[in-house]
């Protein structure tokens, strides 16, 4: 259901959110955002895991996530795909004492383990998550596809709560953010766009608190918790204000929020 009353309304707020969108979305915002990790690589496939580990760790204060970022993936000697592809468990186990937050050594170590699976076993996580979308057509059950493969090395005790499940209504925030990275390309360059069987209009918004927040205070948003449904009510509007590229107001819904405290 439409959240303005009529086609002028919906004009004004989509206007609005264009600008916004602007101001953030440009090549300085890749300085002061864990985005720069990635983009310190230019292999593909270091980017996709760069990419992927930052976006896992990304909760807190940015400059932390920067860091902890940072430091894992200097770790990684080759560059990542490299490391990840000849990496024997001794060398995994040497990330052990690794932490970030909730994020410790064991989870990393799990996580370094998956990856290392998935590419050389699947082709890696551009395969894995494109496949499944030409198979599925659904971005939601291609994340449950990709969590079951990532999972398959082992139980993963508490570190499945590092990749959480929208089968079980949680926002997958991290897992969005890294799919916004990897599918969504424009001229800015923020975002990578090197996933090109995945269509931008299928993304789904990554909603933490600030972007949660700026959507309530716009009408955008009605649910009170930042689950999954809250994330598909968000999208669909955001897709009645632009159908090709609904993510890019992710840029404007966090910028006013994590920035401005627009709320």
């Amino acid at each position: 259901m439409a959240v303005w009353k009529d086609e002028e309304e919906r004009k004004s707020l989509k206007e609005f959110l264009d600008e916004q969108s602007a101001r953030y979305n440009r090549r300085s915002f890749i300085a002061r955002d864990p985005v720069q990790v990635p983009h310190q690589f230019s292999d593909p496939e270091d980017i996709e895991i760069a990419a992927f580990l930052t976006a896992t760790i990304a909760w807190g204060r940015k400059e932390t996530i920067i860091a902890s970022a940072q430091k894992l993936v200097s770790r990684m000697t080759g560059g990542p795909h490299e490391f990840l592809v000849n990496a024997d468990d001794d060398d995994l186990n040497r990330f052990l004492p690794f932490v970030h937050r909730t994020f410790n050594g064991i989870d990393c170590v799990y996580f370094l383990r998956s990856l290392r699976a998935i590419y050389t076993r699947h082709g890696g996580l551009r395969q894995v998550f494109e496949e499944s979308y030409l198979d599925e057509g659904e971005i939601t059950l291609s994340i449950m596809h990709f969590r079951k493969i990532f999972f398959g090395t082992g139980e993963p005790g508490r570190t499945a709560k590092h990749l959480p499940d929208p089968a079980k209504n949680a926002s997958a925030k991290r897992l969005n953010l890294f799919l916004r990275w990897m599918v969504r390309r424009d001229a800015h360059g923020v975002d990578f766009g090197l996933w090109d069987r995945i269509p931008m209009h299928a993304l789904f918004i990554p909603l933490d608190i600030h972007s949660g927040r700026v959507a309530r205070r716009l009408g955008l948003l009605e649910r009170k918790q930042n689950d999954w449904k809250a994330v598909t009510e968000l999208t669909h509007r955001l897709r009645m204000l632009d159908p090709e590229d609904p993510v890019k107001y992710d840029y404007a819904l966090y910028g006013l929020g994590a920035f401005e405290r627009w709320y």
